[in-house]
């Protein structure tokens, strides 16, 4: 799944371990989502988005997500 969170951290002058220590998880975390091998929780993916202001869609891409 892609997401805009490195983007968002890079316009927010943010590090990985910023980024993690606000949201409640580790840096590990927070790479492997950014690199797409991890999908974040809904709790974890709430968090990110809420932490920027934005919602859960304008943070992560589900186009590649297949419907039920």
């Amino acid at each position: 799944m892609n997401t805009k969170i490195k983007e968002l951290r890079k316009e927010h002058k943010l590090s990985q371990e910023e980024l993690a220590l606000a949201v409640g998880t580790t840096r590990q975390t927070i790479t492997s989502i950014e690199v797409g091998k991890y999908t974040a929780s809904l709790v974890l993916a709430y968090r990110i988005a809420h932490y920027f202001g934005l919602t859960i869609e304008e943070v992560f891409d589900f186009s590649d997500v297949e419907e039920l």
